[in-house]
Formats: C-alpha cells, sequence, structure tokens
C-alpha cells in the first residue's frame, strides 16, 4: 500500500484557502514550544491559529508548568519578532497567534495508560495517549467554530505521523470539524524547529514527558555510562 504524503495534502488545502474571503481558523494541539516553533512559522502565514497545550501525559508537574512558561514566552516573541519582519516589508503577512492552556489532569493519562506500562516508547501506550489529546482538541474546536485542528506531534521523528492522521481523520467524523493533515518534519521542519529553538533559547526537554519515557531516557543514560 502506497503511503500518503500528507505535506503534499496539506499544501493542496492551503492554496485553496487562498481564495477565501475569510482568514481560515485552526485549533492547533502543541505538545512543546520547540515543536510549535516551526509550525507556528509556517502556519500563521495562512491560518488564524490558536494553540492549544493539553498534555496529561506530563510528568512531573513542574515539568508540565515549565513547558507551557515556554510555550507562552515563544508566542510572545514570535508575533514581535513577526511584527518586525512585516515592518521591514521582510514578509507578506502573519496571521495572530493565540493561546488556550487545557487543565492539567494526568489522573487522565494514568487511567487510558493502565495495563500498558510495560509498552515500550512508540507503541499502543503513545497511541492511545495521541488520541486522548487529539481528541480534546477535536472536541474544543468544534464547540469553538473553528474550520481546521490539527497537532504539533507530527514534526518529531520519534511520532508515528500515520498514527497522528489516521487518529485525526476519526475524530473529524466524530466532531464534524476538519483535521488538517500533516507530517510536519517534511522540508526539514524538524531541523528548523532545533533552529528556531536556539534563536529564541527554548527549553527542550530530553524525554517526551511522560514517566514511562523519562524512566526509559534515565535507563539509556545510566547504560551509556562507564
Amino acid at each position: 500500500m502506497n503511503r500518503r504524503n500528507y505535506q503534499k495534502e496539506l499544501d493542496k488545502i492551503i492554496q485553496e484557502n487562498e481564495s477565501r474571503s475569510r482568514v481560515p481558523r485552526l485549533f492547533l494541539h502543541s505538545c512543546c514550544a520547540p515543536c510549535s516553533s516551526y509550525v507556528l512559522e509556517y502556519l500563521s502565514r495562512y491560518f488564524e491559529i490558536t494553540i492549544f497545550y493539553y498534555n496529561p501525559n506530563i510528568s512531573p508537574g513542574e515539568e508540565y508548568e515549565k513547558r507551557v512558561r515556554e510555550q507562552k514566552r515563544l508566542i510572545r516573541e514570535l508575533s514581535v519578532h513577526q511584527q518586525a519582519a512585516l515592518n521591514q516589508g521582510k514578509c507578506d503577512n502573519f496571521y495572530p497567534v493565540h493561546m488556550v492552556a487545557g487543565p492539567y489532569e494526568p489522573q487522565r493519562f494514568y487511567e487510558m495508560a493502565k495495563g500498558l506500562e510495560q509498552e515500550p516508547e512508540g507503541g499502543t501506550r503513545c497511541k492511545k495517549c495521541y488520541r486522548l489529546r487529539l481528541e480534546e482538541a477535536a472536541r474544543l474546536a468544534a464547540e469553538g467554530g473553528y474550520d481546521y485542528f490539527t497537532t504539533t506531534l507530527s514534526i518529531s521523528p520519534l511520532k508515528n505521523a500515520q498514527w497522528l492522521n489516521e487518529i485525526g481523520e476519526e475524530l473529524e467524523a466524530i466532531y464534524s470539524v476538519r483535521h488538517l493533515p500533516s507530517d510536519f518534519k517534511k522540508r526539514n521542519g524538524y531541523q528548523r524547529s532545533v533552529e528556531l529553538s536556539k534563536e529564541y533559547g527554548l527549553y527542550r526537554q530530553d524525554y517526551c514527558g511522560c514517566v514511562f519515557s523519562r524512566e526509559e531516557r534515565a535507563c539509556q543514560t545510566n547504560r551509556g555510562k562507564p
């Protein structure tokens, strides 16, 4: 079976929207500021974006709060830089970026992960975690009358873009709000996010966020010690 090119599908939607009289609104789930950096730089030219920061998987609470602060800071500083670029005639347009911080609900993640604690990173537990976060994004996007929803998660080389898009399409049918196809790691998106993280001095964590990924990361680190 041929694998779909989600980047080309996104290109087509952007092109179709250029003839619209109204700027489409995108409800964008974000896993962290570094992953959202390239996505915001890219998509804010074509959509009015609301970042939805909802990640009940993150542990501990202090880590969650740190990532929220970094997300807010990035949006503020990106807005300043984009306005400066507009004033200098370096680009044609950027649309506003807003933010909604969802509640921190770690109990929802642990309920979802029950029985899957021994699953490896990238397995069934991760897929269910994608679904948990994307479903909340789809529900709120529908309630808010947004044109599209999607997630920044596909920018990571460690995240399964096919799963993310399949889940998004399932939720589109349930909540009647369009899922925006994406594979943001394409066209050097991941590398650009690394560059932007350095430019803005963003905190880049060394584990996905959940307690299981943190433990796996610690084991990898300890194995590498002499």
